[in-house]
C-alpha cells in the first residue's frame, strides 16, 4: 500500500462537508440520548438502532459517491507506475479509517465518556466493524458497476437488505418453521448479515437476550462462549476482507 495516497484520502476526506456533518449529527445525537437517559442500558439500547441504521448508511452511500467523483483522480494514479492492487487498497485503507473515526469520534467517545461498561464497549466495537465493512461492500459496488447513479442505487439497496429485508425473510422463515427446532439454524442464518451479528451481540450485553426466550438462550449459549466471540469475529472480518478482495480483484482487470 502507498501511504502518500492513504495520506491524500484522509486529508481529503477530513476536509469533505459530508464527513464534518456526520461526525457532528453522530455527536449531537449520542449526546442527546446519554444526557436524557439515566440507565446506562437503555441509552445503549437507544444508541443501537442508530448505529444498526444510520452507521452502515452513511458508510456505504458516502464511500460509493466518493469512489465515482474520484475517477478522474484514480485514473490519474494507474497511470503512474503503481501496483493496481497498491492503490486500491491505500483508497479503501483511508475510507476506512476515516468513516471509523468519524464514527468513534461521534459515538465512541461520549460512549467512553457517558456509558463506560462492556456492552458501551461492544456498541463501539460493532459500529467500528460496520463502518469498514459497508466502506468495504462500497468498494465492490463502485469498481463493478460503471454508471454513478446505478452504482448509488445498488448501495442504497444493499443498506436496505441487510437493515429491513434480510430481517423480514429472516421473521417469516421463523413463523413458517416456528414447530421445528430452528434455533441452531437461526443463529448459522444470522451470520450472512453483519447487521444482524452486531445488534446480537451488543443485546446480549445489555443482557436483553431474556425477552427473546429460548431463541436468546440458543444465542447467549453461542456468541457467549470464547470459541463463539472467536468465531463471530472472525466472520466479521470476513465481511470486510470478502467484498474488498473481490473488488480489488476486478479493480486489477479493469479497463478504465
Amino acid at each position: 500500500m502507498s501511504k502518500k495516497i492513504i495520506k491524500y484520502v484522509i486529508t481529503d476526506l477530513l476536509r469533505n462537508r459530508t464527513v464534518l456533518l456526520y461526525t457532528l449529527v453522530l455527536l449531537a445525537l449520542s449526546l442527546g440520548v446519554f444526557l436524557m437517559e439515566d440507565n446506562i442500558d437503555k441509552g445503549i439500547a437507544s444508541m443501537l438502532n442508530i448505529v444498526l441504521f444510520v452507521v452502515p448508511l452513511v458508510s456505504i452511500v458516502f464511500s460509493t459517491i466518493y469512489l465515482y467523483n474520484s475517477s478522474e483522480f484514480i485514473g490519474l494514479l494507474v497511470s503512474q507506475p503503481l501496483k493496481r492492487q497498491s492503490i486500491w487498497l491505500s483508497i479503501a485503507v483511508g475510507l476506512g479509517v476515516m468513516m471509523a473515526f468519524a464514527f468513534f469520534v461521534g459515538i465512541g467517545v461520549p460512549t467512553l465518556i457517558f456509558a463506560y461498561s462492556a456492552s458501551g464497549l461492544m456498541l463501539i466495537v460493532a459500529g467500528l466493524l460496520l463502518s469498514v465493512i459497508f466502506v468495504s461492500l462500497a468498494m465492490w459496488t463502485a469498481v463493478y458497476i460503471r454508471d454513478k447513479s446505478k452504482g448509488i442505487g445498488l448501495a442504497i439497496i444493499l443498506w436496505l437488505y441487510f437493515a429491513l429485508i434480510f430481517d423480514a425473510i429472516l421473521l417469516f422463515l421463523l413463523f413458517q418453521f416456528a414447530d421445528y427446532p430452528i434455533e441452531n439454524i437461526m443463529v448459522a442464518i444470522s451470520m450472512l448479515n453483519p447487521i444482524d451479528i452486531s445488534r446480537i451481540l451488543v443485546l446480549l450485553e445489555i443482557d436483553l437476550s431474556a425477552m427473546m426466550g429460548y431463541t436468546g438462550a440458543i444465542f447467549r449459549d453461542f456468541f457467549g462462549t470464547g470459541g463463539g466471540m472467536f468465531v463471530t469475529l472472525g466472520v466479521m472480518l470476513l465481511w470486510f476482507a470478502v467484498p474488498l478482495w473481490l473488488s480489488n480483484r476486478y479493480f486489477k482487470k479493469k479497463d478504465l
